[in-house]
């Protein structure tokens, strides 16, 4: 390309502003499905920028193909060890167990500690549904608002989507980023417990205090479960932990000396697609085989849950072709310069472009995918330490987390599941996602210092 038009500071930051309004445009105003959006709109940022056309298709090529190596398997994993832990009752195992050791009068730190480890393997949606049932039958018994029980619950399944892989948020932006997702998984954790604190038991008593919610005559719930015919909680902790702790323990040997000897092993089991695979596998046979399912039973099941993984990959693809088109434009340099210049820290720049777009867009996909997307196009950002790029991760989550309201399909499922009017959703369900992914924010950036 001809080095005078991508050089132009001037030609890229318009090219940069007019490709990305018109990619919002197309998503809120028009309507058009988000992968379709960004790809049009990274084109056009191309195009604007004075890109030749052959280095335009090789960003859509290169971003596509780096992309989804990869995160494609561990989406595809995470999917089906979520459906089998979701049939088998796992779910409710973790939920009843917690709930009878914290007690009724903590029952609300119980639900949120399950929340967060069921939406780590399960979709927010599918943990929302399954999990739903128990606040209630807290609230009913307690005569407390429903409130109470349901804003913890949603707090920790919040975090688990957002922060700690291996729900796929995460995974995309650390892939984009190029960090370890041993780092993400420890930053996530620490910033996923605040969160999950400040926005679920501590939000929900205040809300159970200011609105009392009635539990709703109807709901969709799944059957109830005869609980001698749950499959063990530690069988389920375990199986959960499983990916986990082999990718922590990858991460630990590559900087400790005394485990150096078994860094080949650990490099091994801890490469995130293989962990996951030795721990839905163990959940094919722990949960699956032993409690009645057949083989072509569970083929059927993990194949149906592959299903909704396709516009996920789609729309991550599509945000790394944004982030290829912003590099080999140059306009990483000019975002780079520009945070420079503002001495503004990248975690804080993250944060910032992912909030702009969750407000904009609605979709936490999104707007994980395109602050990603700028951010790992800043010149520098593959130098910075992998702590401090695991606290960018956590940021960019935290931005995506945050301000759901009207255009984010969370917000209606929350609203008819829990049976809120849209006035006292905004002033439950949003603030309790504006909590977590601020309070996630001030948590990595905190961390960061220190990277």
């Amino acid at each position: 390309m001809a080095a005078e038009i991508a050089l132009n500071p001037t030609r890229l930051a318009i090219a940069a502003i007019i490709g990305l309004i018109l990619l919002l445009v197309l998503i809120i105003q028009f309507k058009i499905q988000a992968m379709i959006a960004i790809l049009i709109g990274a084109i056009a940022i191309g195009l604007l920028a004075g890109m030749p056309t052959a280095d335009i298709v090789n960003a859509v090529n290169d971003g596509i193909g780096n992309t989804l190596k990869g995160i494609a398997l561990l989406v595809g994993l995470g999917s089906m060890f979520g459906a089998i832990l979701e049939i088998s009752g796992g779910a409710q195992t973790l939920a009843v167990t917690m709930v009878k050791w914290f007690g009724d009068k903590k029952a609300a730190w119980a639900l949120g500690i399950t929340g967060m480890v069921i939406a780590m393997p399960v979709f927010f949606d599918a943990g929302l549904i399954i999990l739903i049932p128990l606040a209630f039958s807290l609230a009913k018994r307690t005569k407390r608002s429903s409130l109470f029980y349901a804003i913890p619950l949603l707090a920790g399944l919040a975090v688990g989507h957002a922060f700690i892989p291996p729900t796929p948020g995460p995974v995309l932006v650390a892939t984009m980023l190029n960090v370890d997702l041993g780092w993400v998984i420890l930053v996530g954790i620490f910033c996923g417990a605040c969160s999950m604190i400040v926005a679920g038991p501590v939000w929900g008593s205040i809300c159970g205090k200011m609105y009392y919610i009635p539990v709703p005559e109807r709901v969709a719930v799944q059957e109830d479960f005869d609980e001698s015919k749950l499959p063990s909680f530690w069988t389920i902790l375990g199986i959960i932990l499983i990916p986990l702790v082999l990718i922590i323990l990858d991460s630990v040997a590559g900087v400790v000396p005394a485990m150096a000897p078994l860094q080949p092993l650990f490099g091994f089991l801890g490469e995130p697609f293989v962990a996951l695979l030795i721990a839905t596998i163990a959940a094919v046979f722990l949960l699956g085989i032993r409690h009645g399912y057949g083989l072509d039973e569970l083929e059927k099941i993990m194949t149906k849950s592959l299903e909704p993984t396709g516009m996920i990959l789609l729309v991550t693809a599509c945000g790394g072709v944004l982030r290829y088109v912003l590099q080999y434009s140059g306009l990483g340099d000019v975002i780079g310069n520009g945070v420079a210049s503002l001495s503004l820290p990248i975690v804080v720049l993250a944060f910032i472009v992912a909030v702009l777009v969750r407000i904009s867009v609605g979709s936490s996909t999104v707007a994980m995918t395109m602050a990603a997307g700028i951010v790992s196009s800043i010149p520098g950002v593959a130098q910075l330490s992998p702590l401090y790029l695991a606290c960018t991760t956590a940021a960019v989550a935290g931005g995506a987390t945050a301000f759901s309201h009207f255009n984010d399909s969370g917000f209606w499922l929350v609203k008819s599941l829990v049976g809120l009017d849209e006035k006292t959703t905004l002033k439950t369900w949003t603030i309790m996602e504006t909590l977590v992914g601020v309070t996630g924010f001030v948590v990595a950036l905190v961390i960061s210092f220190f990277a």
